[in-house]
């Protein structure tokens, strides 16, 4: 009988920004820098012919690989034993393989591996050989040395060209007889699955080739959910707020929304509190073997399990990586009983569910039937929900509001949403205004809720809104409803996006009065949360114009700091010794891993939802490692505290996040930690987990306390954590 392979689970990717040139003697790539704490952007080259080249020296790329899923992919036994058995029932004999999205060559090796392919072979002919197409040059450096390692370097040519650049002929001598390829995001489509298998047919495939995998089948489910719906409904959230601001005022509510699209989140995370209104559901088939199709549409009927609100299409997909339909591989959730889902239980990070939020959500009774239109295209998938014979949305909305959508992250979405958030900045502002004549208020982020607070609350006041990353799009957005707020459409200045830093002459020679923040900088959501102490460099720009008395809010922020126990996240990253039986030790210092690591190789911050993490524990009290003085120009500055263990059990690291003092007598303070499920924090793992316990009942080996270190440097935004257990 034949092994069946059933798994499941998860997937995030970090985007870059690059542009390949290549000339006849070397290969370059230019690699987007961004610095956290000006928000300017440069462009760097990597040469191919130059390990030492500026990317790699300079501290902001140090770890360029490090913040990608490469790691956790690797370290998905799940994901590459499925691969590796399904590459050698699809591969008995020489051939001509492609790779395409080659990575570290995992896939290539166990290819040429499969087909006997040896140095005499390789390279020689079409009859056996293997070509790894890899566009990414940073990888491509990484793949040479995992093959020189296990000494595969003659068994496969590496192209570094994106695959719909390969020419027969030119790069590779004949089309491929097997493709094999996991060029898969967390919603299937995403990564260019489709325009590359469709190149890939017309211009590199044998007619009916063999491919690993064969078939992807997505799924999807109706959901209710509380913390969905914050997560995408401002308008129904605000309304219960106390204050008088309406960020989406009636006959105006689309016009500030989600995008429409599917964000990847660990479902498994909330299915305590996701009441389940259907049975699954098939919605697209996509088979690699043959040329699929740009566009497609299904309409389905979904019948309700129970009675509620629909709030979301939870979907995942299924892998047939063979022919014969023996070895699978799934990104199901835990809940989802299926045979194809056993071993769902290993949480991994590169590979997620997908969630659709439903606008508005729609009510389903047992037994009712709703109509859902599925459509693809060439990287996304999206959903329509209807009521069985109900109309499409036919209201009416003022000033046009349809032309206009100001689109913000969901996480955004519900901390506008939020009443306890709503009444801290309220207090804090109403009190910074406190005996402030006709004063000038900067506000110095993509705030447009302390905009509109500020102008609300002192119509004598003269608001200037940087919007460093919203621009035009808050400008409208703010001519759009300043009338609903009882605001003039004058009252908020929105600074023109050609000039670099505000003077005196934009000002009238007014000083500013009021400086404030959030801090929040539209764009830079997945960052660690250090990295908005842009804020305070540029408070420090601006110093010459900010008034004697100037009110800085936020005063101050804490560096605060937990121990955890991580144990799913530590092993995602964790050290790379043999891969299905190729050596990738080679890649563990580049990719940032945890373990085995010699000074000084520190693993990197790296940002997460805590939430999300799998399996997590709290070790600890929560503590104050340092502060960073927003009243004073920004500075180097540094800090320490001993943390005492409340909990036994095995630390993986630690979490860290920064709470924001809105004022300086410490009453108002907004806590970005793990508590809140809509920031990320930074979290520093352990080269290795340590035992721990506390005081009262220790045992032999344990430690029970630890100390945590922690420098900024403010010329880059670094920040470094040390740590020592005793």
């Amino acid at each position: 009988m034949e092994e069946i392979l059933k798994i499941s689970h998860s997937l995030s990717h970090l985007s870059r920004a690059t542009r390949a040139m290549s000339s006849e003697s070397s290969q370059r790539v230019f690699q987007l820098k961004l610095d956290p704490l000006t928000g300017n952007s440069e462009w760097v080259v990597i040469e191919e012919d130059d390990e030492k080249s500026e990317a790699f020296e300079n501290p902001q790329q140090k770890h360029l690989l490090a913040t990608t899923s490469y790691l956790d992919m690797l370290n998905d036994s799940y994901r590459n034993r499925a691969f590796r058995m399904a590459i050698e029932k699809t591969i008995t004999k020489p051939c001509h393989v492609l790779d395409i999205g080659a990575g570290t060559g995992l896939l290539s090796m166990m290819a040429a591996r499969a087909m006997n392919s040896g140095e005499t072979t390789a390279g020689a002919n079409s009859e056996g050989m293997v070509t790894a197409c890899e566009s990414y040059l940073p990888m491509v450096k990484l793949m040479r040395k995992v093959l020189h390692r296990n000494k595969m370097g003659s068994n496969i040519n590496i192209i570094n060209k994106r695959s719909d650049e390969l020419r027969v002929g030119v790069d590779m001598p004949s089309r491929a007889d097997v493709l094999v390829s996991e060029i898969l995001d967390s919603e299937l489509l995403g990564e260019g699955l489709i325009p590359t298998l469709q190149h890939a047919h017309d211009m590199l495939l044998v007619e009916d080739p063999l491919t690993v995998p064969y078939r992807a089948t997505t799924y999807g489910q109706l959901v209710e959910s509380t913390f969905l719906w914050k997560l995408h409904e401002l308008y129904g959230n605000e309304a219960k707020a106390l204050d008088s601001i309406r960020l989406v005022p009636s006959g105006l509510d689309p016009v500030i929304h989600t995008k429409s699209q599917q964000y990847a989140m660990h479902c498994d995370a909330m299915s305590e509190e996701v009441k389940l209104l259907s049975e699954p559901f098939k919605i697209f088939e996509f088979d690699f073997w043959k040329r699929p199709e740009s566009h497609g549409e299904t309409e389905l009927r979904v019948k309700g399990t129970d009675d509620g609100r629909i709030h979301a299409v939870v979907s995942w997909w299924i892998l047939q990586l063979d022919r014969e339909g023996t070895i699978f591989y799934s990104t199901a959730p835990r809940w989802m009983n299926s045979p194809m889902n056993t071993g769902a239980g290993d949480w991994r990070d590169h590979w997620k569910q997908c969630v659709w939020f439903v606008p508005g959500g729609m009510h389903i009774s047992k037994g009712e039937e709703v109509c859902l239109h599925a459509a693809h295209s060439d990287t996304r998938i999206t959903f329509e929900l209807k009521a069985q014979g109900s109309d499409t949305d036919n209201r009416q909305y003022e000033k046009n509001v349809k032309d206009f959508n100001l689109m913000l992250p969901p996480e955004r979405i519900a901390i506008y949403g939020d009443s306890h958030w709503r009444l801290s900045m309220l207090e804090a502002v109403r009190n910074a205004l406190q005996e402030r004549v006709n004063p000038l208020c900067l506000v110095a982020d993509d705030s447009i809720f302390l905009a509109l607070l500020v102008a609300q609350l002192s119509k004598s006041s003269h608001v200037i809104a940087c919007f460093p990353g919203l621009r035009d799009m808050g400008a409208q957005y703010l001519r759009i409803i300043s009338d609903a707020n009882g605001v003039s459409e004058d009252g908020i200045e929105v600074r023109d996006k050609g000039k670099r830093y505000l003077t005196l002459d934009d000002t009238h020679q007014k000083k500013v009065d009021l400086f404030i923040g959030e801090p929040y900088y539209h764009g830079n959501d997945g960052m660690l949360p250090w990295q908005n102490l842009r804020f305070w460099k540029e408070r420090s720009i601006l110093d010459s114009v900010l008034s004697d008395d100037a009110l800085i809010m936020p005063y101050k922020g804490i560096l605060k700091a937990r121990a955890m126990s991580l144990p799913d996240l530590w092993n995602s990253r964790r050290c790379l010794g043999e891969v299905e039986g190729f050596d990738h030790s080679v890649v563990n210092t580049t990719l940032g891993a945890c373990g085995g690591l010699l000074s000084p190789h520190e693993t990197p911050c790296l940002p997460y939802f805590i939430w999300q993490c799998g399996e997590i524990k709290k070790l600890s009290d929560t503590f104050a490692v340092m502060e960073f003085d927003c009243s004073k120009p920004i500075s180097r500055c540094c800090g320490n505290v001993q943390i005492e263990f409340t909990e036994a059990g095995t630390c993986h690291g630690f979490a860290l996040w920064i709470d924001w003092v809105m004022d300086a007598k410490n009453s108002i303070v907004l806590s970005t930690g793990p508590d809140q499920r809509c920031w990320k924090q930074g979290v520093k793992l352990l080269a290795k987990p340590v035992a721990v316990g506390t005081h009262r009942s220790r045992n032999a080996g344990e430690c029970c306390s630890a100390v945590v270190d922690a420098s900024f440097d403010p010329s880059s935004g670094e920040l470094t954590i040390g740590h020592v257990f005793s």
